[in-house]
């Protein structure tokens, strides 16, 4: 860069010929060519640049264009903050910043970059600021690294928060509690265990032995697990002890010199696992003791024609070599329905289930005198065509066979019931997990999707205000617009698979919404397929969101057409129901379409389950209407054959009180809403993403609002203790901290009584936010909005026409 100085044109600018420059001004450049640091120096009101070879670096593609040009022009992107440098430094003032991000074109496009900037003014021979030097480290690597560190500790944070398991993180040979998720405080019963110790927080656990599980991995650095491990847990209430099963790891911490420094917690409570499992024990145990029981009934017993033979409940009974009954006792026509005229003679083996028939044929065939005795079960036919299951004891004695069969048949229902429940429990534990995590995902992916929407939105609005329409932006920003409201609409999908979407629930007259979109599924389905209505009148109402019932059943008309593609017949049903449980309301969507396999029936509700050729269904339907139906309170039925159709039963709650009418509620007019604001008004937005906080803040600034921002509900709650006006309060629901949004508007509300609140979430925290029971002021904006959408609901609870 020296030899460029030298060999530059200076004649051409303001500074004139080298040979002309004062001495300060050849000082200064003389000192600046020999800095390895990025400087630039700018001198004269123009701020014409001269820099050394670590700038010249800095400046990419744009040096060597830079050098002799003013600043303004040579950095135009970054114009007003030039001026403002050369304003201060000239003045005699100095800058600095840290991390500061400028948008620059240095490589052919523009891009953002981070440096740490000082500006300092050089003073000429008659005392006065002639210039300004800059000093220049760029910073944008470490930005970026503790950027996506941050991001990466926030991503672990989540994970932790939302796992469907336990864990903790204790330090020290003491285990002081440093961590402990949702999922550990459950377990505990216990809020408040951070920063305490598992002694001070946790005398029971201590007593049943888990601190000296603690010590000796802290002590050893050996992990150590357990399964359906059983903690009773002492509620610090004084309530009722509470019997824990859990399976758990007790993980090692150790820093880089390999001393352990505390140990990770972490597990699953197992409970109904254990309670199932326990329950199964006692039901084999029982069995054991009934065949052994039986076993000796049957060895005490001589079969002789007296009272045992002739009044017990067992049957008893011999057959020959080739398994014809020989003598049967009463207790065959009381358990099967045939006389003992009907039984003699008759084969055994030809009254046994088909199933069955192999496996006991060669129980049969393999008992000998030597056998001490034979027991199975198998299911014997009944005269009227039933099964009953029969549990035999028999012997051998020359080539008679003794047996003895007692009925079964109660206590297999019974364990077949118990098996159901432990495979319905575990798809509701399954589905329970992975509701949570979907729901999580759909919250964080709803937040990306609002920054993404405003800031499409912003780029639109300003390309509109400036009268820029020759760059053909406009597509491209239409289709990024139309992604985006794809991806809304998916996370939707998901929130009502995880149950967590927002409802606008109502009382809803089911028939009369049905009867509204009939014209529309006829013309859904096509003239191929025969729609009967059969609509039930006065059937009573339900509270229910009809938009999502409206999606529930056009979704459902979709698949029974897709079953159907060469035609049949679909028929929409309303009906009311009396149940045990209370009376309901029906809705049933019956096809004589090709139908669905058991295989397939019992895997329809699960989430991203399709048949559909790829790219013709995302799996979601079926769960998405599942999660609606019970997140209203009731339930969903489907019975399909295969070549016979499908049902699908649709029920719900009935409601005492009259249906809304089609229409809903009335709507606020734009020109109700938007009436112009007042410069004075003052906003507080709290969200923990930064992009949006950026939005909401650009678009209300724009309107004329002062606009305060906070980063978590701590933050924003400093912020509303203080002196400053505050109109309203716009906060996200689900909030890290610990505070979350709707805590957060409480607090504020019991010190500014009137403060106006809106409600911005990426999913329906419905019991944070109170199942949709407001107080009057507050409203519910859910992400991804349209911007119009946002100044609509500010304007309108400011000016108190927010419906309460």
């Amino acid at each position: 860069m020296a030899l460029r100085v030298r060999q530059f044109d200076w004649g051409a600018t303001p500074l004139g010929p080298i040979h002309q420059w004062p001495s300060s001004l050849r000082t200064t450049v003389e000192y600046m060519l020999r800095s390895p640091v990025a400087k630039v120096l700018l001198w004269g009101v123009d701020g014409v640049m001269i820099y050394n070879d670590g700038y010249a670096d800095f400046a990419g593609t744009r040096h060597p264009s830079l050098l002799g040009s003013k600043v303004r022009e040579g950095w135009p992107e970054v114009a007003d903050f030039n001026d403002n440098v050369m304003r201060v430094g000239l003045a005699g003032g100095t800058l600095a910043y840290q991390d500061r991000e400028l948008v620059l074109r240095r490589h052919g496009r523009l891009e953002s970059g981070w440096m740490n900037l000082y500006y300092s003014p050089v003073i000429a021979e008659d005392g006065k600021p002639a210039g300004v030097m800059a000093v220049v480290f760029e910073t944008t690597q470490s930005v970026l690294a503790r950027r996506a560190l941050q991001d990466e500790r926030e991503q672990l944070r989540q994970l932790f928060e939302q796992a469907p398991t336990f864990m903790a993180l204790m330090q020290g040979p003491e285990h002081r509690i440093v961590l402990a998720n949702p999922g550990y405080r459950r377990l505990v019963a216990r809020d408040q265990v951070v920063g305490r110790t598992i002694a001070e927080v946790l005398p029971d656990a201590v007593a049943q032995g888990y601190l000296r599980q603690l010590d000796e991995v802290f002590r050893t650095g050996k992990a150590y697990s357990a399964t359906s491990a059983r903690y009773t847990v002492a509620p610090p209430d004084g309530g009722p002890a509470l019997e824990r099963w859990i399976d758990f790891v007790l993980q090692p911490l150790k820093d880089v010199d390999g001393r352990v420094t505390g140990v990770f917690v972490e597990g699953a409570d197992v409970t109904a696992r254990a309670e199932s499992e326990a329950a199964m024990r006692a039901t084999e145990a029982r069995l054991r003791e009934l065949n052994a029981d039986l076993e000796r009934q049957v060895l005490e017993r001589s079969f002789t024609r007296g009272q045992v033979w002739r009044l017990s409940p067992d049957l008893l009974g011999s057959v020959d070599r080739h398994a014809h009954l020989l003598a049967v006792n009463p207790a065959w026509s009381r358990v099967l329905g045939w006389s003992e005229e009907e039984l003699r003679g008759k084969d055994l083996l030809a009254l046994l289930h088909p199933d069955d028939l192999e496996m006991s044929r060669a129980a049969f065939y393999s008992i000998d005198a030597s056998t001490p005795a034979l027991r199975v079960p198998n299911r014997v036919r009944h005269k009227d065509g039933s099964y009953r299951w029969i549990s035999w004891v028999a012997v051998m004695e020359g080539e008679v066979i003794y047996g003895m069969g007692r009925d079964i048949t109660t206590e297999k229902i019974a364990e077949k019931e118990l098996e159901s429940a432990q495979a319905a429990l575990r798809q509701s534990q399954k589905m329970e997990a992975l509701g949570q995590m979907t729901g999580g995902v759909a919250h964080d992916f709803n937040n990306l999707l609002a920054s993404i929407t405003g800031s499409l939105e912003l780029v639109q609005l300003r390309l509109e205000r400036a009268g820029v329409s020759d760059l053909n932006v406009e597509p491209l920003i239409r289709v990024a617009q139309q992604s985006a409201q794809r991806g809304a609409a998916l996370t939707q999908r998901l929130l009502a698979f995880a149950r967590q979407q927002q409802l606008d629930p109502r009382p809803t007259d089911i028939s009369r919404l049905v009867l509204g979109l009939e014209d529309l599924i006829r013309r859904t389905v096509g003239p191929h397929i025969a729609v009967e209505v059969a609509c039930q009148e006065r059937i009573g109402s339900t509270q229910i969101d009809p938009a999502q019932l409206e999606s529930a059943l056009l979704n459902l008309t979709i698949n029974a057409r897709d079953a159907m593609p060469d035609g049949g017949r679909l028929r929409l049903e309303t009906l009311d129901e009396h149940e045990p449980a209370g009376d309901y309301v029906t809705l049933r969507v019956i096809d004589t379409g090709v139908g669905m396999s058991p295989e397939v029936l019992g895997r329809a509700c699960d989430p991203f389950f399709t048949t559909k050729p790829l790219g013709q269904g995302t799996g979601l339907g079926l769960s998405m209407i599942q999660g609606f139906v019970h997140q209203s309170g009731g339930h969903m039925q489907l019975q399909s054959e295969i070549g016979r159709g499908t049902t699908v039963c649709l029920r719900f709650p009935r409601h005492l009180g009259d249906a809304h009418p089609e229409s809903g509620p009335a709507a606020k007019s734009n020109e109700e809403l938007q009436t112009p604001p007042h410069q004075r008004e003052s906003v507080l937005v709290i969200d923990d993403e930064p992009g949006i906080r950026e939005v909401i803040a650009l678009v209300l600034g724009e309107e004329g609002y002062r606009v305060i921002e906070a980063a978590d509900g701590h933050e924003g709650l400093e912020i509303l203790k203080s002196t400053a006006d505050i109109d309203l309060l716009i906060t996200d629901v689900g909030l890290p901290g610990g505070l979350n949004g709707r805590e957060v508007a409480n607090l504020a509300r019991a010190m500014r009584p009137d403060l106006k609140v809106l409600f911005a979430t990426g999913y329906a925290e419905q019991s944070l936010i109170g199942k949709g029971h407001l107080d009057a002021g507050m409203l519910v904006l859910r992400k991804p909005f349209p911007l119009e959408r946002l100044t609509a609901a500010v304007r309108g609870l400011l000016d108190g026409v927010d419906g309460g």
